[in-house]
């Protein structure tokens, strides 16, 4: 088992900018620009570090994100601005799935792995399965910031499980 010196040595390695400043409290422009350059690297079939191949897997399958990923400038200039009703941050559903990824590939919380392999085998589908434990996630972190308590991971866990039990 690891601990969590470990874990966070072990991310600073991976999760780095080209600046060499960790990617642990990205602000909302590092999340743009980061997305931004994976959605232009993969249409130069350019060489990517791993955790853009995964983000870059995930920009593929929402086609309807690529417009506002495709001007990095235009997403820099409206940092900050609310999503317009009816419309969601894709770089805010982007940084989800590639959240729940890293979560799934070092089980953390423990069980997330099982719960969400368990809710992609009852949909069939592992995008519509993340799309679900996305609002597990946002419950979540909604909670935690309305009690003003540290996220439970185990009430996420039981969330997910509990879809993939649910018809």
């Amino acid at each position: 088992m690891l601990c969590a010196d470990t874990l966070t040595k072990r991310a600073q390695r991976v999760f780095v900018f080209r600046d060499n400043r960790p990617m642990f409290n990205p602000s909302q422009a590092d999340v743009r620009r980061f997305f931004c350059t994976v959605y232009t690297k993969g249409l130069g079939d350019e060489p990517m570090e791993a955790i853009e191949t995964l983000a870059y897997q995930w920009v593929a399958e929402h086609p309807e994100h690529h417009p506002k990923l495709s001007d990095l400038d235009d997403a820099l200039a409206r940092v900050g601005e609310p999503a317009q009703e009816g419309q969601e941050n894709p770089f805010l559903h982007l940084s989800m799935h590639l959240s729940i990824s890293e979560q799934c590939s070092i089980d953390q919380p423990p069980g997330i792995r099982q719960a969400v392999e368990l809710l992609t085998a009852r949909r069939g589908d592992l995008h519509a399965a993340h799309h679900e434990v996305m609002e597990c996630l946002g419950r979540m972190l909604w909670e935690s910031q309305r009690s003003g308590r540290p996220p439970d991971g185990q009430a996420y866990i039981d969330h997910v499980r509990q879809r993939a039990t649910q018809d």
